[in-house]
């Protein structure tokens, strides 16, 4: 039954009143609210009709502004990472840039913008079909390169300050650069031996132009990814560049060739100048020997003509006999020669071994039939007949 029905329960208004009360009124509870809130702040209603909206003492002011000020001084406390700066501006304008660590700035007059100055950023030119890639030569040839540029920010300030978009400006400071370097160079040198050193002189023209620019970069790298001819006389290039390499080649080979010959031709010359030394000091010496020896001869023969002479003519028999194999003698009144194998008696002392048998000594030939002669006549026929005799 509701507490309104008749017999309900009645005095238990939900609102807190008798059982013959309305509804509560709306301005009352308000205005006891108001009530609270003054008597909070120290203050009371004013006076005059229906009562006055209440008024804040100087504590409750005090007390306010204290709070607003602690958290507005809260709120402008920021902490800069490692490796980033803080660009604080005050009303818009450049004001100081603070390090890593916590900082305070004064929030709503002051704007904190935070810059990463370690991170590595990279550009690459070339590698799209807008054209940029083709460039010309000092001795007028196309040729096509492709460069990747890596940078850092250098002044936070510059940075964000001093041009509107810094990696735009980059980029075609860097084409810009590039077309000066590689206008000023061959295409040899772009192409083979000197991809290096237009890398570092693109690099140092770059940084200067970004330094007189203020633009607040900084390069770490500069490389050349790519360079050759446009792809119309790519073949046509490709053939001119294996001739050269060969003609490098057979050129290396040659002096290597060289380097080996000369040396060797310089050892033999050298060689051949001593041993003619050798052999010009050796006849000298036995010219010079055979003089001396001819002199001391000459002056024994003076002393004694006969025996000189007879002992020069048996130094001299010795020495042809000495190199003769076969000696035959004709012995005057005689139908028979004498027949002496001086090669078979040589071979007699030694080894058989030599002559590749089994180490046994080979006899000696039979002499051939003579006549003996006797008495001094036929001994001076012999020695006569020596003197005349035939070697064979």
């Amino acid at each position: 039954m509701a507490w309104n029905e008749p017999g309900g329960s009645k005095g238990k208004d939900p609102w807190g009143g008798g059982g013959e009360q309305g509804p509560p009124d709306l301005d009352e509870i308000f205005k006891k609210l108001q009530d609270k809130f003054g008597g909070l702040f120290g203050g009371g209603r004013g006076e005059g009709e229906g009562g006055g909206v209440p008024q804040m003492g100087s504590k409750g002011i005090g007390l306010v502004i204290g709070v607003l000020l602690l958290v507005w001084g809260l709120s402008g406390i920021y902490i800069v990472d490692e490796g980033w700066r803080g660009v604080v501006t005050q009303f818009g304008a450049y004001h100081h840039t603070t390090g890593p660590g916590p900082h305070w700035h004064a929030r709503f007059i002051q704007h904190v913008e935070k810059v990463n100055v370690d991170q590595i950023r990279s550009v690459e030119l070339g590698f799209d079909n807008t054209g940029e890639s083709v460039m010309l030569t000092q001795d007028e040839n196309i040729i096509e390169v492709k460069f990747s540029l890596q940078y850092k920010v250098k002044d936070a300030r510059d940075y964000l300050f001093n041009v509107r978009d810094p990696d735009m400006v980059l980029r075609q400071a860097a084409e810009s650069a590039i077309r000066e370097v590689v206008g000023k160079s061959t295409l040899d040198k772009v192409i083979t031996t000197g991809r290096t050193e237009v890398a570092a002189d693109t690099m140092k023209l770059l940084q200067q132009i970004l330094d007189r620019y203020r633009v607040g970069l900084e390069l770490t790298s500069v490389n050349m990814q790519k360079a050759q001819a446009p792809q119309q006389v790519q073949d046509a290039f490709a053939d001119a560049v294996k001739a050269r390499e060969d003609e490098q080649r057979l050129k290396n080979e040659a002096e290597a060739y060289a380097n080996d010959i000369l040396p060797k031709a310089r050892g033999a010359a050298a060689r051949m100048v001593e041993e003619a030394n050798a052999y010009k000091s050796k006849v000298i010496a036995e010219a010079k020997g055979e003089a001396s020896r001819f002199e001391s001869i000459l002056t024994e023969y003076k002393k004694a003509p006969e025996v000189t002479r007879e002992r020069l003519y048996i130094d001299a028999i010795e020495s042809v006999l000495q190199r003769t194999t076969t000696v035959v003698v004709d012995v005057e009144g005689g139908n028979n020669l004498l027949y002496l194998p001086l090669d078979q008696i040589m071979k007699r002392h030694q080894p058989l071994g030599s002559f590749g048998g089994s180490g046994m000594n080979l006899p000696s030939p039979p002499l051939l039939p003579s006549t003996p002669s006797t008495g001094k006549g036929n001994g001076k026929r012999v020695r006569d007949n020596l003197r005349s005799r035939e070697v064979r």
